[in-house]
C-alpha cells in the first residue's frame, strides 16, 4: 500500500514537471517535442523534417505556414502546453499550463494513512480476487 501511494506521488510529481516545461521548436529533438500535449511522433518528425530543410522558424506565422495542420487554434493550444517558436509563446496564448487532473481510481487505491496508525494496521489487506503486491 504504502509503494502504490509513494508511486501515485512520484508519478503526480513528474507530470507537473512535464507540465510546465517549455519546448523551443527550433531546438528540441523528438522525444522533447513529443513531450508537449498536442504534438505526437508525426508532427515532431514534421517539425524537425522541415526545420532540417528550411532552416529554424523565424517566429509563429513561420511555423504555422510552414507545419502542415498548424492553423491558429491549434498553435494556440501547442502555446498554451508549452511550446515555443524562438523562446516566444504564440500571442493570445497566455501560460495556463495545469497539472493533468488525477484519476478517481487512483486516488481510491492511494488513500493516506491515519494519522498515528500502527505499522501493523498499515499493512495492505488483499481485497477479494485480487492478489496482494
Amino acid at each position: 500500500m504504502i509503494k502504490k501511494l509513494l508511486l501515485a506521488v512520484a508519478t503526480l510529481v513528474a507530470s507537473m514537471g512535464f507540465a510546465f516545461a517549455q519546448v523551443d521548436v527550433n531546438k528540441a529533438d523528438a522525444a522533447a517535442l513529443d513531450s508537449v500535449k498536442g504534438v505526437g511522433p508525426a508532427m515532431s518528425k514534421t517539425i524537425i523534417d522541415e526545420r532540417t530543410k528550411a532552416g529554424p522558424f523565424k517566429d509563429w506565422a513561420d511555423f504555422q505556414k510552414r507545419v502542415k495542420g498548424v492553423a491558429d487554434k491549434r498553435a494556440t493550444q501547442l502555446s498554451k502546453a508549452g511550446l515555443q517558436v524562438n523562446g516566444q509563446s504564440k500571442e493570445g496564448a497566455p501560460m495556463t499550463a495545469t497539472a493533468p487532473k488525477a484519476d478517481k481510481t487512483d486516488m481510491k487505491a492511494a488513500k493516506p494513512a491515519k494519522m498515528g496508525a500502527k505499522p501493523a494496521d498499515m499493512k495492505a489487506k488483499p481485497e477479494a480476487g485480487k492478489s496482494a503486491s
